[in-house]
């Protein structure tokens, strides 16, 4: 589990979004039962991070405002000559790593040529693509100002999407993928004040995968049964990546799952652990 946490915080502070690793290395400092340099290395990394970004006195939303503006800065190199426009496209289309791809990504969106968004869409619909990256190119893309609809291969299914439609954050899906999640955090906050943060990672990672395949489609049934048998998947999922065990019974009792909706809860289950295990496989392979 505490592994778990520093991988989860290394991947935080390398995508410079400081707010959030505030708030884990608060929720760390909270647990019990670790040995006293863990609280003393976090207690001094949260120090640094108070000092060289403090919080704005506008609160949360002008901290991570100020944090994408400083992130778009960096990103940003100014002069954008033909050579520095193919590096960002090379990476992008051909490193090793998926975690460079994305960040080239990132760059990517704010290029000023005139051949890029012709270059994103031949890439992602005449290629094929882990599906963390389809979905990055597709927020590349509405960043961009492109709209229409693209047609492209997700986990195995023909999907026909609109770019201007695509999620830019959590706060941007529809509500009843928002309500997913928010049962689970109501569920897990009482029982690991950690939880529910790494129930929302989690989950931003699930709809990665899954935006614009029959499963998301399953997802938008706004009906409390539906959403029931998805949260308690994510639920189940969730424990199974942080502890590496669950007890089924008491997820699908917490969350009101009865024999009728048993198949529907282990159809999602399925596919969420199938998700989280292709996630960390991910993770594993952008290590050094």
């Amino acid at each position: 589990m505490l592994d778990h946490y520093q991988v989860q915080l290394t991947r935080m502070l390398e995508a410079e979004r400081y707010g959030d690793a505030r708030d884990l290395l608060r929720f760390l400092l909270q647990c019990q039962g670790e040995e006293q340099r863990h609280y003393e290395e976090w207690e001094n990394l949260l120090n640094w991070l108070d000092m060289a970004f403090p919080s704005s006195d506008g609160g949360r939303d002008e901290e991570a405002a100020d944090e994408n503006e400083l992130r778009r800065q960096a990103l940003d190199p100014g002069e954008q000559d033909e050579s520095y426009v193919q590096q960002v496209l090379y990476i992008m289309k051909h490193h090793p790593m998926i975690d460079q791809q994305l960040l080239a990504l990132e760059r990517a969106a704010l290029l000023r040529h005139p051949e890029v968004d012709g270059e994103l869409l031949g890439w992602l619909s005449e290629t094929e693509l882990h599906p963390v990256l389809q979905f990055k190119v597709l927020q590349c893309l509405r960043k961009r100002g492109v709209s229409g609809r693209v047609k492209l291969q997700r986990l195995g299914e023909e999907s026909e999407l609109e770019i201007e439609l695509t999620p830019l954050g959590l706060e941007d899906f529809p509500a009843p993928v928002q309500r997913i999640v928010e049962r689970v955090e109501q569920v897990t906050e009482p029982i690991d004040p950690t939880l529910p943060h790494f129930a929302r990672e989690l989950w931003k990672e699930c709809l990665q995968f899954l935006y614009g395949t029959t499963t998301y489609g399953w997802m938008l049934h706004d009906d409390e049964e539906s959403i029931d048998c998805f949260a308690a998947s994510l639920h189940l999922t969730l424990l199974l990546v942080v502890h590496g065990t669950a007890n089924d019974d008491e997820v699908r009792d917490a969350y009101g799952i009865t024999d009728a909706l048993r198949f529907r809860y282990e159809q999602a289950s399925r596919v969420l652990r199938q998700v989280a295990d292709a996630s960390r496989g991910k993770e594993d392979d952008s290590e050094p």
